[in-house]
């Protein structure tokens, strides 16, 4: 019955904001198609994205998270929706002090006076899926508790059958329904709203983020106190500073704004290609700044329930795709987007090329400073998905995060060239990423692996030369002449083997444990190789 309440409640919001002017009213039929208000009443005044975006208000938090997803969806959603969308502010009524105090004490098992020095009952903030309290511990350290909305899981299951519902609707009955792909934009967010009701994921997440930048003088993440953190609830070390968008504060403090908006777009990009795992959702609610140096201002980070990771493909992919762009090698773009498989194989290179030299030259005749790389970013995909570029996930999140980080840092500084700061970067990690330094540290890393799987697998490697000697004891038939083996390639596992155990001294001890017949028996498979080749 609530679900019903519910449907018609937001069948009413979406009269009063005339969301029906968005389907195409000639792909309905039947009587009910008459009870449509553009069938019988004029065209609003306001306009469609405003209109939309009250509706979202209108219909509570989790329609308000959805457009805020929506709004970094410019892949998908046009223009002037992505814009308004943007605007949407998550300002949600706090829950019962009394609610929230229970949680904590039926969570961590101990009353609240137990628990902490002080626990402030008026929240600090209120968010759609949690809220935060102020508090102390008994050894007199500033934390903050943040508490998960009572009864939320079921509320935001309840509304994500309701948009998967909308989602089918808009898909049939929207002009564009079957390119703004509504069920795949509806399942990206409930993949993000559902993790966020982890807070203990949000605590993990925290976590690591902070051991990625402990010494750095960039980033400061606050601390996370894992005795009193649980799923619903999460307690970490209180921050303060200088909300990000302040300005008139950050000015009176006298922060270096150029150098502020600058370490941004270097910490963004540290968190992409040096630890692939980046803060995925870095709007100014999240970020304050320690004016402690004012002429180095440190970064201060929270929030940390999304973030994105790449993999060594993609990452390799975009800084490649990354640096042929602004120097406009549009064949290798296009060449990179196909070998990488963002792109069908069967695509013709001159067509892919010719689109995004395109969609690029007009942007590239602007002044390097004026260009915003981050609308670049969603250009291009714009241009790839014409070619059927499938989405990418960690893509997306990457480009919202890269919009907000622009955007942030030219609202800090308009004269920021974003381009200045990141390709350096960008040339360096290609540059340390494949130095014979970082190639010998990874052959360190893994060949703990390589050697403890070597001596567990003599069957492995018994059945490997039956193989290649030719031998069957179930065929008929003459076996096919064996595969040559390749001497070079003998002689490269020698090569790495050797730096190995020249690097790590624990890997040779371990190799002097074996026992003596398993270095005959890969003495006599080496040779039976090598004898093979030899013969043929």
């Amino acid at each position: 019955m609530s679900r019903i309440v519910r449907l018609f409640r937001i069948a009413r919001v979406c009269w009063r904001h005339r969301l029906d002017t968005f389907l195409d009213t000639d792909r309905l039929h039947g009587p009910l198609s008459g009870l449509l208000p553009s069938r019988w009443l004029p065209p609003p005044a306001a306009p469609r994205a405003e209109r939309l975006r009250k509706a979202l208000e209108d219909l509570g938090p989790i329609f308000i998270k959805f457009g805020q997803l929506l709004s970094t969806r410019r892949d998908l959603v046009p223009e002037d929706i992505a814009n308004e969308l943007n605007a949407l502010q998550d300002q949600v009524p706090p829950f019962e002090p009394a609610q929230s105090r229970a949680i904590v004490e039926r969570v961590l098992g101990r009353p609240v006076t137990e628990l902490f020095g002080s626990f402030e009952a008026q929240p600090m903030a209120s968010a759609s899926v949690a809220q935060v309290h102020a508090a102390t511990l008994h050894d007199g350290r500033s934390v903050v508790v943040k508490v998960l909305r009572p009864g939320i899981e079921r509320t935001i299951r309840q509304d994500l059958g309701l948009l998967y519902t909308l989602a089918r609707v808009i898909r049939r009955f929207h002009p564009d329904g079957w390119r703004l792909r509504p069920e795949e934009v509806v399942h990206d967010y409930e993949q993000v709203v559902l993790d966020e009701l982890d807070l203990q994921r949000e605590a993990a997440n925290t976590s690591q983020l902070r051991r990625n930048f402990l010494d750095s003088d960039l980033l400061y993440v606050p601390e996370v106190h894992w005795d009193y953190t649980r799923r619903e609830v999460f307690v970490m070390e209180r921050i303060h500073g200088i909300p990000v968008a302040d300005i008139a504060r950050l000015r009176e403090a006298g922060v270096d704004l150029k150098e502020l908006a600058e370490r941004g777009v270097k910490i963004f990009f540290t968190q992409v290609f040096r630890d692939s795992f980046f803060h995925a959702d870095m709007h100014p609610g999240n970020i304050f700044v320690d004016p402690g140096n004012p002429l180095a201002p440190r970064y201060i980070g929270i929030d940390c329930a999304i973030m994105g990771s790449l993999s060594d493909f993609d990452q390799y992919y975009l800084a490649r795709n990354l640096l042929a762009i602004f120097q406009r090698r549009y064949r290798e773009v296009a060449e990179l987007h196909i070998e990488c498989g963002w792109v069908p194989p069967g695509t013709r290179v001159q067509d892919f090329e010719s689109a995004m030299r395109a969609t690029c030259e007009p942007i590239f005749e602007k002044p390097l400073g004026e260009i915003s790389f981050g609308q670049l970013l969603v250009y291009l995909f714009q241009t790839a998905r014409r070619f059927d570029m499938e989405v990418q996930p960690s893509l997306v999140l990457l480009q919202k995060t890269l919009l907000h980080i622009e955007g942030l840092g030219r609202q800090l500084y308009p004269q920021l060239d974003l381009w200045a700061t990141a390709k350096p970067f960008l040339e360096d990690w290609f540059a340390e990423r494949y130095s014979p330094k970082m190639i010998l540290e990874k052959i360190q890393r893994r060949a703990p692996g390589w050697l403890e799987q070597l001596p567990q697998r003599p069957e492995l490697l018994a059945g490997k030369l039956e193989g290649v000697l030719g031998r069957s004891t179930t065929a008929s038939r003459p076996a096919p002449p064996p595969p040559p083996v390749n001497r070079s390639r003998l002689w490269e596992l020698a090569i790495a083997v050797g730096g190995v155990l020249l690097l790590n001294p624990q890997a040779a001890e371990g190799l002097s444990r074996w026992h003596p017949a398993t270095w005959i028996f890969l003495a006599l498979a080496a040779h039976a190789l090598l004898s093979r080749r030899h013969e043929s």
